[in-house]
């Protein structure tokens, strides 16, 4: 495949947000925008573990479960207009995901699509051997989880460079930071050495404003009455264009609803960012400390002023474990007094555990439109609701426990107080997730091929 030229910027389409996005967005991208690249950005730190359970169950799974439902829906699209795909859907099996992605474009005619697929980002037993011999904790320095489901490294952009300067049309991955996905083709098509920190650093904030999908063209800066966004149905997702020098402007298709100003990129720019002149990605450390917002013209916003230094020395690891299970019952109430009667439901099912013998490590009583979120301290001056969700969830170290939250909120039907109603339980196993540092040497990304 052809490089674009140096002279222009290189457009990258924004697919998806997380695994559960939706995928009309991507299909208007693929068909209708003027695009280089199509990413999708799939991976949460939890959702890599449970995706490590699901290989265990079965080897031939562990990538994302909207992986199949989205590479039919472009592919034919980019293929025909020389879009490349690149995402990190192959979760904890991107080997299976590319050969499945081969599959579906034999069966949908388009021969000759070469699928890479990076491996290298699952180092279990690096971190394993590593925590036996005391040599590694996590980033509190607490002693790492004795039964570790998962350990994946944040891989960088190069991996994914190496794979489209191969001539892959198509690059699944597993664990690679977020911005990395974005910042691989930039660096592809522009050439930017290897050592450029300050255009790398440009490309990182270029994937940053871009990973999560709808949230800069206003899905997550909505708020009616102070933040009016319109036409939320059929939000477009965005468009990056980055030019040689990195910077970068971004856009939507105008046709969809929606908006890109200077707030939602502002927004957007901070998201997550702990210390704005030191954000640190696996490919550069970026400075957006001096960075400027501007608006182009309607829907067009350029980003510029970001700085970079050079790469941290060591790469995040996230760390699943085994965590016990979740137990959980909820149960309505409606009408005068609704509040009065779902605390003292949970003060009922509080007291039926502690009478029972049920064991948890840790419990939560809830009035859902009460005082979920925020607690009781700072809802006290609310009104009374008219109706009121009250939640019993605990952590339990054995699933039978955990199975006797829901049970005891479901007796509460004929057990008081009146008026109960809509009762849901359920008990799943618990994943939790960690981090820890290991060294970058100690990594090594490799690249296996599919061909359609």
């Amino acid at each position: 495949m052809s490089s674009i030229s140096l002279s222009r910027a290189v457009r990258i389409g924004a697919g998806a947000g997380y695994s559960g996005d939706r995928i009309e967005p991507a299909i208007e991208l693929a068909e209708r925008a003027h695009i280089d690249y199509l990413v999708f950005e799939c991976l949460a730190e939890r959702t890599i573990a449970l995706a490590q359970q699901e290989r265990r169950r079965d080897p031939a799974r562990g990538y994302d479960p909207f992986l199949e439902a989205r590479m039919r829906a472009v592919l034919p699209a980019c293929r025909r207009r020389g879009i490349r795909v690149i995402t990190n859907a192959g979760a904890a099996n991107p080997a299976a995901a590319a050969r499945t992605v081969a599959e579906i474009a034999r069966g949908l005619g388009l021969q000759g699509l070469r699928v890479a697929a990076v491996l290298g980002d699952d180092v279990l037993a690096l971190v394993q051997r590593r925590a036996a011999e005391d040599e590694l904790r996590d980033e509190c320095g607490d002693a790492l989880p004795a039964e570790m489901l998962s350990a994946n490294a944040y891989l960088g952009a190069e991996p994914i460079v190496d794979a489209l300067a191969q001539g892959a049309d198509v690059v699944i991955t597993g664990r690679v930071a977020d911005s990395s996905l974005f910042l691989a083709p930039l660096v592809h098509e522009h050439r930017w050495s290897a050592d450029d920190w300050m255009r790398r650093a440009r490309g990182a904030v270029a994937g940053h404003l871009l990973e999560c999908a709808g949230q800069i063209t206003g899905g997550y800066f909505v708020d009616p009455t102070f933040k009016d966004v319109p036409h939320l149905a059929r939000l477009g997702f965005p468009i990056g264009e980055v030019d040689a020098e990195g910077a970068i402007t971004v856009t939507k298709l105008g046709d969809t609803g929606g908006c890109v100003t200077v707030r939602t990129c502002t927004e957007q720019l901070l998201y997550e960012v702990h210390d704005p002149r030191a954000y640190l990605t696996p490919d550069v450390c970026v400075d957006i400390s001096e960075a400027t917002v501007t608006e182009l013209a309607p829907d067009r916003v350029r980003v510029e002023g970001v700085s970079g230094r050079e790469r941290p020395e060591r790469l995040k690891v996230s760390v699943g474990f085994a965590h016990g299970f979740v137990g959980e019952g909820q149960i309505s109430y409606a009408g005068p007094g609704a509040a009065a009667r779902g605390r003292l439901a949970l003060d009922v099912v509080a007291e039926r555990l502690r009478m029972t013998g049920v064991h948890h490590d840790e419990l939560r009583l809830d009035l859902i439109g009460v005082n979920a979120l925020h607690g009781d301290a700072l809802s006290s001056g609310a009104g009374e609701p008219y109706e009121v969700r009250a939640r019993v969830a605990a952590r339990c170290a054995n699933q039978c426990d955990a199975r006797r939250i829901g049970e005891e909120v479901e007796m509460l039907y004929t057990n008081g107080p009146a008026g109960g109603g809509g009762v849901v339980k359920a008990t799943r196993e618990l994943v939790g997730v960690t981090s820890c540092f290991v060294p970058r040497d100690e990594v090594r990304a490799t690249i296996e091929w599919e061909v359609a």
